[in-house]
This record gives C-alpha cells, structure tokens and sequence, in this order.
C-alpha cells in the first residue's frame, strides 16, 4: 500500500554530563572535570541529550506531497522528557512513514536510549517496525542512497547541493549546537533544525521521483507547494526563505493555496489533532 502520510525528522542534541558522570563514576565531580573525562570525541549515544526535535508532516495528494506542518520545538518550550512524550504520541497517532537522514546510526538509536532515560513509554514507536532497519518504516536516505555501505555515505549538505538545493545554512552545522545552546540560542537551533528537516525532505522527494512514486509534474507541485508553505506559514526562518530561494527583502510573495492556508504553522507534538 503507498504510503499517505510522512513525518521527516532530526534531533539536535548536546552532551548529558550527568549521564556521563553516572557512567565514570564521577559523582558530584564539576562539569569540567566530567567533560575532561568524557573527551573530545563524539560521545556514546546514550550520552545525547535532545535539545530540540524538528519534523515535518507530509501527506500524499493526487497532485503530489503537501506539507501539512512544520516545527522544532525545543527545551526553551518542554522538558526532554516532554518533548520525546509528546513526539512518540503524535507518531503512534499518525502512523506514517519516517524519514531521516543517517537517522538508523544515530536519531533513532538515541531516540530510543533518551526515552529509558528519561522513563517515557514508547508506544507510539511499537506501531510499525520503525527499529527494522532494511524496511521502509523507517526510511534513511543515507542507508538507502549509499546502498548500506559505510564508504558510500554522503552528507546532507553534499547531497543537497549535488542535486541543485541550498543545503545547511552558512556557518552552522551540527557541531555548535552545543555552543549556542549555552549561549541562549536554543531558538536558532530550532530554526536550523527545521532547515535539515527541509533539506532532508526535498531530497526524498526527489528520491521518491528516481524510485517511479511520483511523476516529474507532481515533484514540481510539491516543490511549489513548499515555497507556499515557507510563505504562508514560516515567515520567521529566514533559513528557510533562502532556502526556497527568497533572498530579497520585499520581494514578491506568491499567492498562498487554499489548501496551504488552513494549515498550522508549527508540527505541534502535544497539540490534540492536526487542523485540516
């Protein structure tokens, strides 16, 4: 059965140092001493702590694929706890498709590890066989573009860029998150966040065109419908402005869609039911 609706996700994340002084044996030992300890390498995954979790819902229309939100709530809104809570509930109410990049060697093994951490049932997780990692519950485009071999793997941003799209936006990656969420940041990781969730969408769409699941017609539908949808609802990022090619303050707007309009503005986890 083809699949109808799509959630497109990543996690942003920082070191848990209390997590890690449990693990050494450190006690009460100061954070400095703890990150001494822990190292300069990437930490175990049990180690990182969610600071934020962008998504994206995607819903299948005999057009093509419509975003029907957008959000990266984040530790500034909700507890860790709260945040894995409430994004398992809307996946188990959902029952979609998952999409990530490199998400099989790292967003969901943490996933996972944060909800025991954190004591969060996982129910929502259980609906399909989204840890299977040779199924398409769970579709990694790193695994699936790579053909599951570990020197074929590209990043995001290459791959963006390699097919004509804008990639991760200039001067952050990944390994500041860390830095701006102890400088107060946390809002413009959610907003980076959202840009990878973007990126990682527009590249399965064009992956989904190479697999014969949609035609080149519909996959330029989808792309528009994405412009309208960074317009209509996403006016805040900027990220995502230039990354749907609208660089120019002022510029011309274009008209949004019925279907675009009633739409929310953020993937709410803990809302009740999606507005349709």
């Amino acid at each position: 059965m083809a699949e109808q609706t799509v959630v497109v996700w990543d996690l942003e994340t920082v070191p848990d140092l209390a997590a890690a002084a449990r693990m050494l044996d450190l006690g009460a030992a100061p954070e400095a001493k703890v990150r001494e300890a822990l190292g300069s390498g990437f930490p175990k995954h049990p180690l990182h702590k969610i600071v934020c979790i962008g998504a994206l819902v995607a819903s299948r229309q005999s057009e093509g694929w419509r975003i029907d939100a957008l959000g990266a709530p984040h530790i500034g809104e909700r507890t860790e706890t709260k945040l894995i809570s409430d994004f398992i509930e809307k996946i188990g109410e959902l029952l979609p498709q998952l999409i990530t990049f490199n998400g099989h060697s790292f967003d969901l093994p943490v996933l996972r590890y944060r909800a025991m951490v954190n004591r969060v049932s996982a129910g929502g997780l259980q609906v399909r066989q989204y840890f299977h990692r040779y199924t398409d519950h769970a579709l990694d485009l790193c695994d699936a573009l790579g053909s599951y071999m570990p020197g074929a793997k590209v990043k995001l941003d290459e791959v963006s860029k390699i097919l004509g799209l804008t990639g991760k936006p200039e001067g952050i990656d990944g390994s500041r998150v860390e830095e701006m969420v102890l400088t107060g940041q946390i809002e413009e990781v959610a907003r980076y966040c959202e840009s990878d969730v973007l990126n990682t969408y527009r590249v399965w769409l064009v992956y989904e065109l190479f697999r014969g699941s949609i035609t080149a017609k519909e996959l330029e539908w989808s792309e528009m419908q994405i412009r309208d949808f960074v317009v209509a609802r996403k006016a805040a990022n900027p990220h995502l402005y230039t990354a749907v090619g609208i660089t120019k303050a002022g510029e011309k707007q274009p008209q949004s869609n019925s279907a675009t309009s009633k739409l929310p503005s953020d993937f709410d986890y803990a809302a009740t039911k999606m507005e349709q």
